[in-house]
């Protein structure tokens, strides 16, 4: 059986849907949103609405009260290609309080031609902001896009300390 529950932030709802301390999910758009987008197996299973989601809700907690480094412990799960995998495991290596361009992100996911690619994991990432697709920039510097608007994106790269 998987787990969901909601964590009020500074820039809106947290829906987290895990299985037992493995998150699948995250996102500041609802529940129907993350269900729709899980794997098919782990949509056939029955979620339960807990209080909070044991070591994941702590975590969370953390780091909106800024020990930013805290979501780096939490495991994560999400169908995807092989080529997605690497890019959302390379995303988890970019420092907090840092920013990597898409061809930093695509280069350091082992295919540097894989630029729209690896723009392409970014916006499929199910497991915002965890999975820190926030801290991926356009190579000017701009913000560039992100699921949950560029104010969301903003203020996660000011907590972090990456934007003044």
């Amino acid at each position: 059986m998987l787990s969901h529950t909601s964590y009020e932030t500074p820039i809106g709802t947290l829906y987290l849907i895990a299985d037992q301390q493995i998150l699948l999910a995250a996102g500041f758009n609802g529940f129907d949103d993350l269900t729709q987008r899980l794997s098919p197996v782990d949509a056939a299973r029955e979620i339960k609405s807990v209080k909070e989601i044991p070591v994941i809700s702590d975590l969370v907690d953390d780091y909106f009260n800024g020990d930013i480094s805290a979501l780096n412990s939490i495991q994560v799960r999400q169908p995807g290609s092989t080529f997605y995998q690497s890019v959302w495991k390379a995303m988890r290596k970019v420092p907090v309080g840092k920013t990597w361009s898409y061809a930093d992100l695509a280069k350091r996911s082992g295919s540097a031609d894989a630029v729209r690619a690896a723009g392409t994991a970014c916006s499929s990432n199910l497991i915002a902001a965890i999975i820190p697709c926030h801290r991926i920039v356009k190579s000017g510097g701009a913000l560039g896009n992100y699921a949950y608007g560029v104010e969301v994106k903003q203020w996660l790269l000011r907590h972090e300390g990456a934007l003044q």
